[in-house]
Order: C-alpha cells, then structure tokens, then sequence
C-alpha cells in the first residue's frame, strides 16, 4: 500500500517526465500511470483553467504539442508544472494527480466533445468550422 495524505490521496513513489512523448510519468509502488502534457494542462487546477466555480471552467485549446519545462515540489502535497506555454499557476496535489491517472480517459472524452461543441481545436491558430447539418 503506498503512503497516504491526509485526505488518503496515494502518493506518488516516483515523478519522471519523458520529453520525447511528452509524458509525466507517475509511479505508485508497482503501477504506473502516464499522463500527457497535453491533459496535465488542459486541466490544469489553476483558477486561470478551473474558472472560480463550477461552470465558469475556461476552455483550453491549442496546447497539442504543449511541453513541460519545469516540476517544482510544493511542500510534501504538490508539485507545480511549468509549461512551455507560460502557464505556471496549477498545483497538483496528490489527490488530484491520482483522479486525473484513475479518470483519464473520460476526462479526455470530455475535453474532445467540448473543444468539438466549442469548434475549437487541439491544435494552435486553428478553429474548426462545422458546414451543413
């Protein structure tokens, strides 16, 4: 069993961010989660992403080839990510890390059918034009 928080959230045993693929890498004793730059940004925890209350998320688009530059430890809770883009103000706790890891894929989901509703795209300078029905 891994050493817990306070509130139980697992803590990560090992952090590494595979450059080339753009991978942070979590480690929980013998399970490893990898989480893209791309999603640790799109929902990144920061007021600037998550808005100041449900419902005022903002959107994220155009971070596809998104990096990360920088892992800063936050005391023995968090770590804060920098991004090649600027963006710098999340900190992901434990607690969060492991709900992205364990909700990944249908945070994805979710993130692809509101940059689609959005007529937004993954990519950068780019929006998406629906013509017809």
């Amino acid at each position: 069993m891994s050493p817990t928080t306070a509130n139980t959230a697992p803590i990560p045993s090992g952090i590494n961010y595979k450059k080339q693929s753009k991978l942070l890498v979590l480690s929980y004793g013998d399970e490893d989660y990898s989480l893209s730059a791309e999603l640790l940004r799109v929902y990144s925890p920061s007021a600037e992403v998550q808005g100041h209350g449900v419902g005022s998320e903002v959107l994220q688009f155009g971070k596809r080839h998104v990096t990360i530059v920088h892992i800063q430890p936050v005391g023995n809770y968090a770590i804060q990510l920098h991004f090649d883009d600027g963006h710098d103000s999340g900190i992901y706790s434990w607690g969060y890390l492991y709900r992205l890891a364990n909700e990944q894929q249908q945070l994805w989901d979710d993130y692809l059918a509101r940059l689609a509703a959005e007529g937004q795209s993954r990519d950068e300078n780019t929006q998406v034009i629906r013509l017809g029905n």
